[in-house]
Order: structure tokens, then C-alpha cells, then sequence
């Protein structure tokens, strides 16, 4: 049952990007490129951070960070969710933090 569960949130996953990828080109920015340019998938990515935190992944993408192209993955250990960067070139997880719940839908700056 996990085996199934955990390939269909890769395959959303991957979805995801690529809806994200195309925004980007749409509004101009070449995400796109870059990511083709990265050594580590997104899967593999998913992975090291669910091995790191001993959780599971619900969303990930991939972004510009302060170190250069990685991906951002949320992950949900218990009841804590963390968001974890992982380097886009050696699968290296480069910072974990505890992020706090959104206890409603509004997606505002103080959930």
C-alpha cells in the first residue's frame, strides 16, 4: 500500500513541476532551463529529504535558493512539518526548518 501511495505522490510531484515550469515560461522566467540542467530528479531529491527528516513528502518543487538551484520539499514527520532544501547538483540536503501549520485556507503570512 505504501509502495503505491508513495508513487503516486511522486507522479503528482512531477506533475506539479511541470505545471510550475510551464507558469514560469509563461510569465517569462527560464526555471525550465535550469532545471534541465540539474544533476539530481526530482525524485531523487523527494527521497533524500524524506531519509533526512524520517518523514514523507507532500509537496516539492524547484526554485532558486541562496546556494543556487535546488528543490524545496515539505515534509510531514508526526506532526510536524518541515521544509527541506536539497542542492539540485549532489542530492545534499542543505537546510531543514520547522514550518509552522496553516490553520486555514487563506495562505496568509501569519499562518
Amino acid at each position: 500500500m505504501y509502495r503505491y501511495t508513495r508513487v503516486g505522490l511522486l507522479a503528482t510531484v512531477i506533475i506539479a513541476t511541470g505545471v510550475t515550469t510551464l507558469a514560469a515560461k509563461a510569465s517569462g522566467d527560464n526555471d525550465a532551463q535550469h532545471i534541465q540542467q540539474a544533476t539530481v530528479t526530482l525524485a531523487q531529491a523527494v527521497t533524500a529529504a524524506e531519509q533526512h527528516v524520517h518523514g514523507r513528502a507532500v509537496r516539492a518543487e524547484f526554485e532558486r535558493t541562496r546556494q543556487g538551484w535546488g528543490y524545496d520539499v515539505e515534509v510531514i514527520q508526526g506532526s510536524k512539518v518541515f521544509d527541506v532544501k536539497v542542492d539540485a547538483a549532489k542530492a545534499s540536503v542543505l537546510s531543514v526548518t520547522e514550518d509552522g501549520m496553516d490553520r486555514d485556507d487563506d495562505h496568509d503570512k501569519r499562518d
